[in-house]
């Protein structure tokens, strides 16, 4: 909700492995186009069934390539979802002056639950690292940014793509 400001208004906001769809949710409220992608279609029926004005797509962003090549979002809404041979696709997936708004868990949080698999834990400035090499980096934070009673420890990123 932070950095959505950085969104044009009614812009075209794909969310990423969204889920139940609780983010396209709120940014359908707050007026922009969304797609919803995620590879479980039960989740993304209840969502259409909710929310028929978010389009929704089932799809297994681990198997096959992007789906998105060729198209280009004015935002790219990420949240706690970590697919490394995607990250360049992210960037590249924007318009000029498009926002990607990314939260994921990093090392350190196996001692918190799940994920415990360090593929799907970041390393220290993970994003900073990748995304810094296409966007220009607006704000960044990394380390325990969920308290109590679901701690976390987290890494976010909202970055603008400044190249066409």
């Amino acid at each position: 909700m932070q950095y959505s400001h950085l969104i044009p208004p009614r812009g075209r906001v794909l969310d990423v492995a969204s889920g139940a769809g609780r983010n396209a949710t709120w940014l359908a409220r707050q007026g922009f186009r969304v797609t919803a992608v995620d590879r479980d279609a039960g989740a993304l029926a209840i969502l259409a069934n909710l929310a028929p004005d978010i389009e929704t797509q089932v799809c297994d962003l681990e198997q096959g390539g992007w789906p998105y090549s060729g198209k280009q979002f004015d935002a790219i809404v990420v949240c706690r979802y970590l697919h490394r041979p995607m990250l360049p696709e992210l960037a590249r997936s924007l318009v000029h002056g498009g926002v990607l708004i990314y939260e994921t868990f990093m090392q350190g949080h196996e001692q918190y639950g799940r994920p415990k698999n360090p593929e799907f834990l970041l390393k220290n400035n993970e994003l900073a690292d990748v995304f810094k090499l296409f966007l220009k980096i607006v704000a960044y934070e990394e380390g325990l940014l969920q308290l109590p009673p679901n701690p976390a420890i987290l890494q976010r990123i909202a970055a603008v793509r400044t190249t066409a």
